[in-house]
């Protein structure tokens, strides 16, 4: 039986911080013809999975959920992956300290998390929780600068029946020495390009810092690798999509996930959103050290 023959059930699952916008996703999400359940007890989620499904699901989790914990996410998720018959992704939102702050200033609400205190103060301890999370996540997506007209224009591209076609694109650089990314569909090997490591004023920064661009930038190989790369995914992407997959996961490794892989990550982004490719990109090992997608903070890893 081919994949066309199977009826396949779409599950978006919403989480992100409180403030980056989770509520007005479901119901933008509703507004496209998902059935909308929100903070639904993650014990309960094997039973709506088993029954009759109509329309595709968006379901809404975040740390308020009464049962929330990551194991409990991480097993609705691993449990639905192997169904042929449901397509599930995760969709996380997210938006920086001074962003979250400022809502919740302009609400005046409590965080859930720090009921008797500032909100600054819940917004990073839920951060600290829901890293894990978002590192599992398909879908990314800042929402600092969208006003709510933005988040839904955005949302509807990705997910409305006439929008990007049901397509999204995630870049991940990784460290080979802590394995290759969960569930990626193609990965490319970066350790073949000069190694900023080698250099001790480059050590400690990353790839997302200049002076390691320009030191990476010295290879004659990297601009012809760039070049095929992106080459390969423009020819690869359009059929994928016509096939009907609606994610694709791509990695970009070195040995420390540091250097290297970060700035190619940083490179093939910028060339396929130029292309008009919808992607998110994460870099997991310097989001396993907190470093700012913005540069470095000191964070020494070899790559």
């Amino acid at each position: 039986m081919s994949d066309h023959d199977t009826r396949v059930q779409k599950i978006i699952m919403v989480s992100g911080p409180s403030g980056a916008g989770r509520s007005t996703a479901i119901n933008v999400l509703e507004d496209l013809g998902y059935e909308a359940i929100d903070n639904m007890p993650l014990s309960l989620m094997p039973r709506l999975t088993d029954g009759p499904l109509t329309r595709p699901l968006a379901i809404g989790i975040d740390v308020r959920n009464r049962d929330f914990s990551l194991d409990r996410v991480k097993e609705a998720l691993d449990l639905m992956a192997t169904r042929i018959d449901i397509d599930a992704q995760l969709l996380f939102l997210e938006a920086s300290e001074d962003a979250l702050v400022r809502r919740y200033s302009e609400t005046r609400r409590r965080h859930p998390l720090a009921p008797d205190e500032p909100a600054i103060q819940g917004i990073r301890r839920e951060a600290d929780i829901l890293s894990p999370l978002r590192a599992e996540a398909e879908f990314l997506l800042d929402t600092s600068d969208l006003s709510p007209h933005d988040l839904k224009a955005r949302l509807t591209d990705w997910f409305g029946e006439k929008g990007a076609a049901l397509f999204g694109i995630t870049l991940q650089s990784f460290s080979y020495k802590r394995g290759l990314p969960k569930a990626s569909d193609m990965t490319f090997d970066c350790r073949f390009l000069k190694n900023p490591y080698w250099d001790a004023a480059l050590r400690g920064l990353t790839g997302l810092d200049g002076d390691v661009g320009k030191h990476i930038e010295g290879d004659r190989r990297l601009q012809p690798f760039l070049h095929k790369t992106t080459d390969l995914l423009n020819l690869l992407l359009p059929a994928f999509r016509e096939e009907g997959k609606s994610h694709i996961s791509i990695g970009f490794g070195c040995t420390g996930g540091q250097h290297r892989s970060v700035y190619v990550t940083e490179c093939i982004a910028l060339a396929l959103a130029e292309k008009g490719w919808q992607v998110s990109k994460r870099h997991r090992e310097l989001d396993r050290a907190g470093v700012s997608a913005q540069g470095s903070h000191g964070h020494r890893t070899q790559t």
